[in-house]
């Protein structure tokens, strides 16, 4: 999920969805609540860890928190130097996982099928959106991890991405790599508070709605390879810390791209991508699919 998160078009929550675990998380991340707080405070500490699933949470955010560290400076190389490649891979990932994830819709009817049109038409329009200028002031520092955080968790919209459209995707990276304390601390403070938000909603959505929650996952997913398509043409650049950087771009075929040579290569990606979900489907059933 952190490898994921920090590559902008790839969310961490499709990766949760994947591997089975994406109803825990947001029920645990939940179950933190004026409760967990009441028996804290109280000192019965072993009960509050129970009530908050710690040892499932805690591993997880220590595995986001290694990759973001360790792979944020590789991430920005391979997408720097082999954009085809990094966006193929990704893009196969998920167009299989969205059909593995569709799987898991119950019943099919009228309703869903129009909550997965609409989820594939807000993802695709989001992903379409131009990055914008904004300002580096705490609050808005704050803002931005909070509505990152929540797109953290939703399959198929990037929390990196959403951050890129805010303008501070370079902004999060600088304060990683710099390790910026205050910078991480805003973002931090932000990215908790949407998280405790969006899990009570998406918990209370899986429990009264959840084939047209699954359907609206699913849908997000599909409207985000829009994001990923690997070849794309830049209209638009910007120049950030004297490097330039594409601002609008837009889908290309490879034969009409600069990157056509790299066609077999990007096609091998995908597939390699498929099958990595394709084994993990059937070799490490979710219960969820099962």
């Amino acid at each position: 999920m952190g490898a994921a998160d920090v590559v902008p078009g790839v969310s961490g929550g499709t990766i949760a969805f994947i591997t089975g675990i994406y109803e825990e998380l947001i029920h645990s991340i939940k179950s933190i609540d004026l409760e967990a707080l009441k028996l804290f405070i109280s000192g019965k500490w072993k009960q509050c860890w129970k009530h908050i699933n710690g040892n499932f949470l805690i591993s997880l955010f220590i595995g986001i928190f290694t990759a973001v560290v360790s792979l944020a400076r590789l991430l920005e190389y391979l997408l720097e130097f082999h954009p085809v490649l990094v966006w193929s891979f990704f893009f196969g990932l998920i167009l299989v996982s969205s059909y593995i994830v569709a799987k898991r819709i119950k019943t099919w009817n009228y309703g869903v099928l129009v909550m997965l049109v609409a989820g594939i038409g807000a993802a695709f329009y989001i992903t379409s959106i131009s990055p914008a200028q904004t300002s580096d002031a705490p609050w808005f520092v704050f803002l931005s991890g909070m509505l990152a955080s929540c797109a953290m968790i939703l399959p198929g919209i990037s929390g990196s991405f959403i951050l890129l459209l805010l303008g501070k995707y370079e902004f999060a990276l600088n304060a990683v790599n710099e390790f910026d304390v205050i910078s991480l601390i805003l973002l931090a403070l932000g990215a908790v508070t949407g998280l405790l938000t969006l899990s009570r909603i998406l918990s209370w959505l899986f429990r009264k709605y959840h084939d047209l929650t699954v359907a609206v996952l699913a849908g997000f997913m599909l409207g985000s390879l829009n994001k990923i398509w690997p070849w794309k043409e830049t209209l638009e650049s910007i120049i950030i810390e004297g490097v330039e950087k594409p601002l609008i771009q837009k889908n290309v075929l490879p034969s009409l791209s600069q990157s056509s040579d790299m066609l077999l290569p990007a096609i091998l990606m995908m597939l390699a991508g498929i099958g990595l979900i394709l084994f993990f489907e059937f070799a490490f059933p979710s219960k969820e699919s099962r």
